[in-house]
């Protein structure tokens, strides 16, 4: 048996999940997920916990089973608890400002660079001085989130030398030495 998909799901208070058609609908205080499923796994309600259950060991349904378990799980705790990352901006001249839904990014480029988010993502920009710029994402949908964030940190990543980049906090980057003096 898959152990993250054996594992229940426990709905915490507040938090109506249904099932129909095959699709998993999450509603919560924070908002309203859904996912569907495939017809071959089973998704059962009881007592306050939510099952999900494969027909046999072939290997499709193994990885669907995990799969379709976290899934849920991430749903579930996206509604009740809601996501957060923060991003730190390494570099000199690096600025971030939020105007509403724009984030503005001044990432030494000629140019500033703008990005709208989805409504579901709530933006905070913070600059203190002589400290990194941070720009804080909160959500919901932590697909949804992942993917901002991914999108945001491809606009300069972290390099090695110096580390100058767009990171998340507590990361740490693989650092290289660089140009060593040769040895007469």
């Amino acid at each position: 048996m898959s152990r993250i998909g054996k594992a229940p799901i426990a709905i915490p208070a507040g938090v109506t999940v249904t099932v129909k058609d095959h699709v998993v609908t999450v509603k919560g205080p924070k908002g309203e997920l859904s996912q569907a499923v495939n017809p071959d796994i089973n998704v059962k309600i009881e007592d306050g916990h939510i099952y999900v259950e494969r027909p046999d060991d072939s290997k499709e349904h193994r990885s669907m089973h995990g799969l379709y378990r976290a899934l849920i799980q991430n749903m579930v705790t996206g509604v009740s608890e809601g996501y957060k990352k923060e991003m730190e901006l390494v570099g000199t001249g690096y600025r971030a400002t939020a105007n509403g839904q724009v984030l503005e990014l001044a990432l030494g480029y000629s140019h500033a660079i703008y990005i709208k988010l989805p409504k579901e993502v709530k933006l905070e920009a913070k600059t203190e001085r002589n400290k990194n710029p941070l720009i804080t994402l909160e959500s919901y949908d932590k697909q949804l989130l992942g993917q901002v964030c991914a999108k945001i940190r491809s606009l300069r990543k972290p390099e090695p030398y110096k580390g100058k980049g767009i990171k998340f906090v507590g990361e740490v980057i693989r650092r290289k030495s660089g140009k060593s003096a040769s040895a007469k």
